[in-house]
């Protein structure tokens, strides 16, 4: 007698592995489907489709730096040289990461436009979210399972998923770092690390992740080689910064061209004291400094100062996943491998920026806090519908301010 129609040997089939994506792929689709009904509430007129639709409306601030590095390459110059009127500071494009922009640059390669091959890494990326982290969830739908994946497609600041930026590849990377974590796979791991730490300087938290690593991941190892393990996966991972430096060196002449942009022109350099950065993220005034002219539509208008209580619900989701952690610890006596970097990443995420200095960004970078949802899944209903309501609001608020050009 032949054996299961759907597998062979075990193993799932093709129909298995399709059906398998299925989940992912409604993820992705109602993460855009939100997307675009919060782009249509939140341009006034006729112009609700270009403000999704065309890639001019995933285009803002930092867009225009990570596509230049993807057409050009990088530069660093006087800005006095080319604009007699400005500041005696350095411009130039070396102040952002190369992962993304070279990963424009390898799918403009198939002709289409550095435009359109930004958008279409961007939501690949977002795309692979969905399914490596349903991998981590198990890959079986359950209501603790589908309510995370709900989480996810509304997830606070996730609207920079779909947008010309590095947050979406740079969380992808996250959790392939995570996934070759709990598959004990240190060339995986350390592969996930490179992407993140060549995507933002907040994928950087990967390196410290994995040397840790050394104290809840390999376990079937000794002592010896899950030190080897950890140390060799943190080491490449922490090659993607020196391939960084390695590239603005190449266009630059200098190693320090990315700390040179960022002392004189931003004037981020050492480390701030955390509660302060905190205080000046909350207090940041958008709506003074970017508010739309002419006619607000009705979510626009409520939503200038989102940023307040996306601070809350950041915090609270650091909290939730530290809880929940804590809870399985002392039930279960332990944490899988994937759940200790899972919650070492969150944290880390969530305290880089404002150790940093980023008190007009650290709302996209906290999105990649969404490899923290490895944990959620194990909180009760009670806990995840809430969550979920919450986020959807935020969601659409956050986003609300994006596609009216409140936020940079």
């Amino acid at each position: 007698m032949s054996g299961p129609p759907l597998s062979v040997r075990g193993r799932p089939s093709r129909r298995d592995r399709l059906t398998g994506l299925l989940p992912p792929a409604v993820a992705w689709l109602m993460s855009n489907l939100v997307t675009w009904l919060v782009a249509r509430a939140s341009v006034a007129g006729d112009g609700s489709e270009v403000a999704y639709w065309s890639t001019a409306g995933r285009r803002r601030w930092d867009a225009e730096h990570y596509l230049s590095i993807a057409k050009t390459g990088y530069e660093m110059f006087p800005c006095r040289e080319r604009y007699p009127d400005y500041p005696d500071v350095i411009c130039g494009n070396v102040a952002w990461f190369p992962g993304y922009p070279m990963s424009v640059r390898a799918v403009s390669a198939t002709g289409l436009s550095y435009e359109i091959s930004a958008v279409v890494v961007s939501e690949a990326s977002l795309f692979g979210i969905f399914a490596v982290l349903w991998y981590l969830l198990g890959a079986r739908l359950t209501w603790a399972t589908g309510l995370t994946l709900a989480i996810g497609a509304v997830f606070p600041g996730g609207v920079y998923f779909h947008a010309m930026f590095p947050i979406a590849t740079g969380t992808l990377a996250l959790l392939v770092c995570v996934a070759g974590v709990r598959r004990g796979s240190w060339g995986l791991a350390a592969a996930g690390g490179f992407v993140a730490t060549a995507c933002h300087l907040v994928g950087a938290v990967a390196v410290g992740m994995l040397l840790l690593s050394a104290f809840f991941a390999w376990q079937r190892d000794t002592w010896s080689v899950r030190l080897a393990k950890a140390g060799a996966s943190a080491a490449l991972a922490g090659c993607g910064v020196l391939w960084t430096k390695w590239l603005m060196w190449q266009a630059t002449g200098r190693w320090d061209a990315y700390e040179t942009i960022q002392q004189s022109s931003y004037g981020q350099s050492g480390v701030r004291q955390p509660f302060d950065e905190m205080r000046k993220a909350y207090g940041f005034p958008f709506s003074d400094w970017y508010r739309p002219e002419g006619h607000l539509p009705w979510l626009v208008e409520h939503s200038l100062g989102a940023h307040r209580s996306q601070l809350w619900l950041n915090a609270a989701f650091v909290l939730l996943v530290v809880a929940t952690a804590a809870v399985r610890l002392v039930r279960d006596r332990r944490l899988a491998a994937e759940e200790w970097a899972a919650v070492t990443l969150t944290v880390a995420i969530f305290l880089v920026p404002f150790f940093a200095g980023a008190e007009m960004s650290w709302y996209r970078n906290h999105a990649q806090m969404l490899v923290g949802l490895v944990l959620v899944r194990h909180t009760s209903r009670w806990v995840q519908v809430p969550l979920l309501a919450w986020c959807s609001v935020q969601y659409a608020l956050l986003a609300s301010m994006f596609f009216a050009g409140v936020l940079v």
